[in-house]
């Protein structure tokens, strides 16, 4: 595996460190990512996104969903059973995971379902009013403005 050294992107940038710190994360990471509970992340508007992880076996009060750190932390304990049962085969998996999700700045979840043995957990991008792109208009100076503008500058000079 190929180590990077994101020195210089520090030098050169301001305000980075999360985008780094990511990369950083996801290359120095364990190869064998875990894959249960399998899951899917899905585009379902322009700014809108749902993950929808398959929890088979698990009741919603099994399930908790988080919100920390910039991340999405979704963990399950399944409840001890109070009758032993003998299975000839077991292939519905009810083990305990947790599984985190990162989430890009200004996205913020806005709630999650439990149907059919699928969590659905829905993600929004909101761009704040600050970072949207506006236009400025472009004014005339009036002959008014201009003399309070020349009052202005015999002023400092005086």
């Amino acid at each position: 595996m190929r180590n990077f050294d994101f020195a210089p992107l520090y030098r050169a940038t301001v305000g980075f460190d999360r985008i780094a710190d990511l990369m950083d994360r996801a290359l120095t990471a364990d190869v064998a990512q875990p894959t249960y509970p399998p899951y899917n992340i899905e585009k379902t508007a322009e700014d809108a996104y749902r993950i929808s992880i398959a929890v088979a076996g698990f009741a919603a009060d099994e399930l908790s969903v988080e919100v920390k750190d910039g991340a999405v932390h979704v963990s399950a304990r399944k409840a001890p059973e109070a009758s032993e049962k003998t299975y000839l085969h077991r292939g519905i998996a009810t083990r305990a995971f947790d599984r985190r999700f990162a989430l890009a700045d200004h996205v913020r979840v806005t709630g999650a379902t439990h149907e059919n043995g699928m969590l659905h957990i829905d993600l929004v991008r909101e761009t704040p009013e600050a970072l949207k792109p506006r236009r400025i208009e472009i004014g005339r100076l009036t002959d008014a403005a201009r003399s309070v503008t020349a009052t202005q500058a015999d002023t400092i000079d005086a």
